[in-house]
């Protein structure tokens, strides 16, 4: 069976966000559930979004809508735990993008991956129902103006 491989860009990320683990996202195992790093993976995405004016339905002139998710389990993670969410742009075209999430937590001074992710994003139309031209806001907020 393949794994899921994401490769990061060496360059700087387009927003860092800090997420706590809160005890609604712990399973029986004791650890982060595979459910709440997708949640985690949201709330870090609406974070970037929000940290340049935008929200998913107004994100530089058009809605967001979810096509894909791919997550990649590198470690677990523990209640009380605050994640380092590092977000990067991926992907970029007319109607859509990639974002790349690395998911880490410093735990006794050192850095461990926790999850890596990758969410394929297209701009939609919620009225129409149909999928539409990336506007030069969101191009800006992305980095490929």
């Amino acid at each position: 069976m393949g794994r899921v491989k994401l490769k990061f860009p060496s360059e700087n990320p387009l927003y860092v966000a800090t997420i706590p683990v809160r005890i609604g996202d712990i399973n029986y195992g004791g650890h982060v559930g595979n459910d709440a790093v997708l949640s985690i993976i949201h709330e870090a995405r609406m974070q970037l979004l929000a940290h340049y004016g935008a929200t998913e339905m107004n994100a530089g002139g058009s809605a967001l809508i979810m096509a894909d998710v791919e997550i990649a389990y590198k470690g677990e993670s523990f209640y009380g735990d605050v994640l380092t969410v590092k977000v990067y742009a991926d992907e970029v075209a007319e109607f859509s993008f990639s974002l790349l999430y690395h998911i880490s937590v410093v735990r006794d001074g050192v850095a461990k991956d926790v999850a890596h992710g990758r969410t394929g994003m297209v701009c939609f139309d919620y009225e129409e129902r149909r999928i539409v031209a990336m506007g030069e806001g969101l191009r800006g907020i992305l980095g490929t103006r």
